[in-house]
């Protein structure tokens, strides 16, 4: 498990976070610092039932030394209101290593168990994460969405600059945000909107001498990549804890390479990919029926100057026809998003 800290929130989330730690497994000697602590300090303890998990993962050996020293270090931060520590330990932001490390080395993952592993943890410690989730349109958001939506706090990230033309672009945007809108009305979310700058100029640098790449091969590849890292990138800069991507619901991606990539990309940044395959169990299908529910526009390629040729797509008539959409769908000010506290 991994212990991450926000800083400068109010001090009873802290005293929560802290009165589930001292009712962990090693509660029979945080009791007494416990109830040194609550009287003297004056400090609001809520949600203090329950059973908190604070050491148990999979693959994850408990240690009574590291124990006593995170109950010790925790009283501390909420005491002093020390500035680093301070004071949000969102102890089981659990990592897709810790459960993909208890797996066989040649075993094919399944990483839609994955997600349930992490989620599950999520849920036996009352917590909600802030997940970023790529999207590369509307389709693709619907069952992710819903899915996802049951355990953690949801912003949407619309970062696409393979598509082309750049009206192609703006429809999808337009239409995806239309989505989150309609979503969030129907089901009582809050999920948010994000959309990155359109910068074709960048994706063509990093795939130009691949332009004769099949679909589904090394370009594609370079295209995860690409925007998986920009997706990253965004994470850490607004505080999300996990960031990930909806282009496993579709049955013409490959998710073990979607989510390989998501891995290594995790690697260069201070956050967690979040494992996903949202086509298993249904997903797909349940997309299908969510665009028919909510009459979502479902493009005729995935983006890309160089897939759409090799289809045949008329691009010329893509182009007239996002033009004459965003005559009159233009305006998504209203879809909701509230930047973190980065402080």
């Amino acid at each position: 498990m991994e212990c991450k800290t926000r800083t400068n929130l109010p001090i009873n989330h802290c005293a929560e976070m802290l009165t589930r730690t001292l009712r962990s497994e090693v509660g029979l000697f945080a009791q007494p610092l416990y109830k040194w602590v609550t009287p003297r300090f004056k400090l609001e303890m809520r949600n203090a039932g329950g059973r908190f998990s604070l050491y148990q993962g999979p693959g994850y050996l408990f240690r009574w030394k590291w124990g006593v020293f995170s109950h010790v270090i925790a009283i501390y931060a909420v005491v002093f209101k020390y500035s680093i520590m301070n004071v949000y330990l969102e102890v089981c932001m659990i990592k897709v290593e810790e459960i993909l490390s208890t797996l066989s080395p040649n075993q094919k993952v399944n990483y839609d168990k994955v997600f349930q592993k992490m989620a599950s943890t999520w849920q036996e410690a009352g917590l909600r994460p802030n997940i970023l989730m790529h999207v590369c349109c509307a389709p693709c958001s619907t069952y992710t969405l819903e899915y996802l939506t049951q355990y953690a706090d949801v912003t949407i990230y619309f970062a696409n600059s393979n598509i082309h033309p750049k009206a192609e672009y703006q429809r999808r945007a337009a239409v995806t945000a239309q989505f989150v809108k309609e979503f969030n009305q129907k089901t009582g979310q809050s999920v948010g909107y994000l959309e990155a700058d359109y910068s074709p100029q960048e994706f063509f640098k990093k795939t130009q001498h691949l332009a004769n790449e099949p679909e589904g091969g090394d370009r594609c590849k370079v295209c995860y990549d690409y925007r998986l890292d920009k997706t990253a990138e965004k994470a850490v800069e607004l505080g999300f804890d996990y960031f990930g991507s909806a282009l496993t619901i579709s049955p013409h991606k490959n998710s073990q390479t979607i989510n390989a990539v998501g891995i290594e990309v995790q690697k260069l940044y201070d956050t967690q990919y979040l494992p996903s395959d949202f086509k298993k169990n249904g997903g797909y299908q349940r997309s299908v029926q969510m665009c028919e529910e909510y009459d979502i526009y479902r493009q005729c390629y995935c983006g890309c100057v160089y897939g759409a040729n090799a289809q045949g797509v008329n691009l010329v008539q893509v182009k007239k026809e996002a033009l004459e959409f965003l005559k009159t769908h233009r305006d998504y000010s209203h879809i909701p998003f509230k930047v973190l506290d980065k402080n």
